[in-house]
């Protein structure tokens, strides 16, 4: 018996910087969630910063682009088409709160806002405008399962998605704007370095992992596409979206069955095993307490 059946989908395409695309950028994003509603999603991801574009070119810029979480034009979007389409959704905005600003994924249901999270690890010039998140990790309870976020730069810790396990997630949701790295970026199937951390990710902890990435190029900067929904065993499901194509993926699983994946054998359990007699089981984080899976 499925306890917890989810649809899960992960939105791909190119939004575009700069304040005159921010309605163009809104209009494809609930285009996207409401083509997921109908094939059935009922938990649905969208790329980093999928309503602003990513490259600022300076704070100013970053500034203008800015709302108020939870009471912002985007958030407030996203919970009005949750609770008309009865799903949950996980995207990621400019945040600003007085004077910082935050790169910050926001979760939303049918009942409205639920929680946010700033993102830890910052890459490059978002040192430059975005302070680096100071509320910890987090993970909800929702009807369906407990949703984990994370953004981009985080799965490249193995620290972050380690935490967000053991806080009891049974899926880390991470919207993505994974740009190009020195080359190789790809390997000859066509995969990029970021879909193997998050197939790692979820192989070594034993949960899904829902990542959306964007597609193009924007002010000199690439993106990698390659969004994927990894299983608990880490591989795969349905496929990995190619370097370029506009698209979404889909997910069936049962969300909570990742509560009994860590079970491999009668002798080995990845959660189990773990040394927590040399090492802390949060790894020293002190902003939640562990969960049982």
């Amino acid at each position: 018996m499925r306890v917890s059946p989810v649809r899960v989908a992960v939105v791909q395409f190119e939004p575009r910087v700069g304040v005159e695309n921010l309605e163009s950028n809104a209009a494809e994003v609930e285009r996207r969630l409401a083509a997921a509603a109908d094939s059935g999603a009922n938990l649905i991801v969208l790329p980093e910063l999928a309503t602003t574009g990513y490259v600022f070119e300076s704070r100013e810029e970053a500034y203008a682009h800015a709302e108020a979480v939870p009471n912002g034009r985007t958030v407030e979007s996203f919970a009005t088409i949750a609770a008309e389409r009865r799903v949950y959704i996980v995207g990621c905005v400019v945040e600003r709160d007085g004077e910082k600003l935050f790169d910050t994924a926001v979760l939303v249901g049918p009942e409205g806002y639920i929680g946010r999270y700033r993102k830890t690890h910052l890459w490059n010039t978002e040192k430059l405008w975005f302070t680096p998140g100071d509320e910890g990790f987090s993970v909800f309870d929702t009807r369906i399962g407990r949703i984990g976020l994370l953004v981009c730069w985080d799965i490249w810790f193995p620290e972050t998605a380690r935490i967000v396990a053991q806080m009891g997630a049974d899926i880390i949701c991470v919207p993505t704007g994974w740009v190009w790295t020195p080359p190789p970026l790809y390997d000859e199937s066509g995969v990029c370095m970021a879909a193997y951390l998050t197939m790692t990710a979820a192989h070594s902890n034993n949960v899904f992992i829902a990542t959306a990435d964007r597609i193009g190029q924007e002010r000199g900067a690439g993106f990698m596409g390659n969004s994927l929904i990894a299983g608990t065993n880490g591989w795969p499901i349905d496929r990995i979206a190619g370097p370029d194509e506009d698209t979404i993926i889909y997910a069936d699983i049962d969300l909570t069955s990742a509560r009994t994946a860590p079970i491999w054998n009668q002798l080995n359990d990845l959660h189990r095993d773990r040394r927590t007699d040399l090492y802390d089981q949060m790894l020293g984080y002190t902003g939640s307490v562990p969960l049982p899976r």
